[in-house]
């Protein structure tokens, strides 16, 4: 019983041991100053975003381009081939709703009929005109006979009579050749008429077989071999079956070259002045986390924008891959990683190392016990180039130290203390600002955020 109680009490007090060393503050390293080394080495800054493969040149599928030409504004994908497919030229990709264009083909034939009666019409009535005339021209013709032969026989009637069938012939010979210039210009008219008619068929008959040849083109066939990519809509949408193509802009899907491929990413409009045409970047692929690639900056967006489901403005960014690989492909998401600056030897420190007096001047916490002043360079979300106040080896801490509070040992840069003229109180309010420290790591720094990060 006694020795029970004896192990009972032992393994007690080794739980409250356990318990004591599991749960102090020594054990769990709060409350320990975190010392690092002042490193010198490469340093950059990079913008990490995440962008799409497009290609840089691609070859656009259109429906019918002359739709709008017959008032057929919007058309309806009916079926459409799967995004991705691969095709050879002449293969079917979509068709589309014809029942409008039906709607027309039906009132271009009344319209073709009803002038194609209107020139029947006209081609009779002008022939039975003519008609008319000719065989007005004709009696007039066998008038003036009659009158020539009345006269020959007059020849021995009174003077007054012969002179009245003299008038008599003069006025039937005057009627006939009337007759005839009257002819000749209802034969322009006529022939004016008929051609105007004519014009008018032929135009009927020319929109009608264009829409019937625009009913073929309701069909799309691939312009040449190729994988298939939806295009884009306005709102961000890709087409499909059951959407609508404007006439305008009748791209119903791309077949892009696969060998040139770009991203194209989106940079936030805080970050987008560090970028620059010509910077080099480092492109994955988020379907082959494996497969790595290079490009360059082609193109920087000189107007922001506002993207769906987003208050930022962004800044679009094209980047052109420098390799070609079978495993790319259009719409596939990339992570790209501008490389906005490099220095490739210089002294830098942890941003969590820096702190700031009077918002301007900017301090570290030396291992030897000494508060430097420090000139501070270039800067990314971990760390910051140090220009002055530090030599490779030196260490820091990482948070306030206990002692900073009772030690005076203040080490001011030569020419930055309390002796500054204006010129150099300039240079310092110039210096730039230690980003804001995040929560969550030590002396106050935090996991880094997305869009920025270091490589050395």
């Amino acid at each position: 019983m006694k020795k029970n109680l004896m192990f009972v009490a032992a393994g007690s007090v080794v739980a409250i041991v356990l318990l004591y060393f599991i749960f102090s503050p020594t054990a769990s390293g709060d409350g320990v100053d975190i010392i690092v080394p002042v490193n010198k080495g490469k340093f950059s800054v990079e913008i990490a975003t995440t962008g799409e493969l497009k290609a840089l040149r691609s070859v656009q599928i259109l429906g019918p381009t002359r739709a709008r030409e017959f008032r057929v504004n919007q058309l309806t994908i009916e079926r459409m081939v799967d995004e991705g497919t691969v095709v050879k030229k002449g293969d079917f990709i979509a068709s589309l709703d014809k029942s409008e264009l039906f709607g027309k083909l039906s009132d271009g034939q009344n319209n073709l009929d009803s002038e194609i009666a209107q020139y029947e019409q006209a081609k009779l009535d002008t022939a039975l005109s003519l008609r008319q005339e000719r065989d007005n021209i004709l009696n007039l013709e066998y008038n003036v006979e009659q009158k020539k032969l009345v006269l020959e026989q007059s020849q021995y009637e009174p003077p007054a009579t012969i002179k009245q069938n003299e008038y008599d012939l003069e006025k039937a010979e005057r009627d006939l050749d009337q007759a005839k210039q009257n002819y000749k210009i209802k034969y322009n008219q006529a022939l004016a008429k008929m051609a105007e008619r004519t014009a008018r068929l032929r135009k009927e008959e020319r929109e009608f077989q264009q829409m019937q040849d625009l009913l073929n083109e309701f069909t799309i066939t691939a312009p040449q071999d190729g994988m298939v990519i939806f295009q884009t809509n306005w709102d961000g949408n890709k087409i499909g079956e059951g959407s609508q193509i404007s006439a305008w802009n009748p791209v119903v899907a791309t077949l892009p070259d696969l060998t040139e491929m770009q991203s194209i990413t989106y940079v936030n409009e805080v970050e987008i002045r560090k970028v620059k045409v010509g910077q080099n970047v480092e492109i994955g692929l988020d379907a082959f986390p494996e497969k790595k690639f290079t490009g360059k900056v082609t193109r920087v967006a000189n107007v922001g924008q506002q993207r769906p489901n987003s208050d930022a403005k962004v800044f679009e960014v094209t980047i052109l891959v420098n390799e070609s690989d079978p495993v790319m492909r259009p719409a596939m998401t990339t992570s790209n990683t501008i490389i906005a600056k490099e220095l490739e030897e210089t002294i830098f420190v942890p941003l969590e190392a820096i702190h700031v007096q009077n918002d301007s001047i900017n301090y570290v916490y030396l291992n030897n016990g000494v508060k430097q002043e420090v000139k501070l360079g270039l800067a990314n979300y971990d760390e910051v180039v140090v220009e002055l106040g530090l030599n490779e080896g030196d260490k820091v801490y990482l948070s306030i130290p206990d002692w900073s509070e009772k030690d005076k040992n203040v080490k001011l840069l030569k020419g930055l203390d309390g002796t500054r003229n204006q010129k150099e109180e300039e240079t310092v309010a110039e210096e730039p600002k230690r980003p804001e420290r995040r929560q969550g790591r030590p002396g106050g720094g935090g996991p880094r955020p997305a869009g920025t990060s270091t490589k050395q």
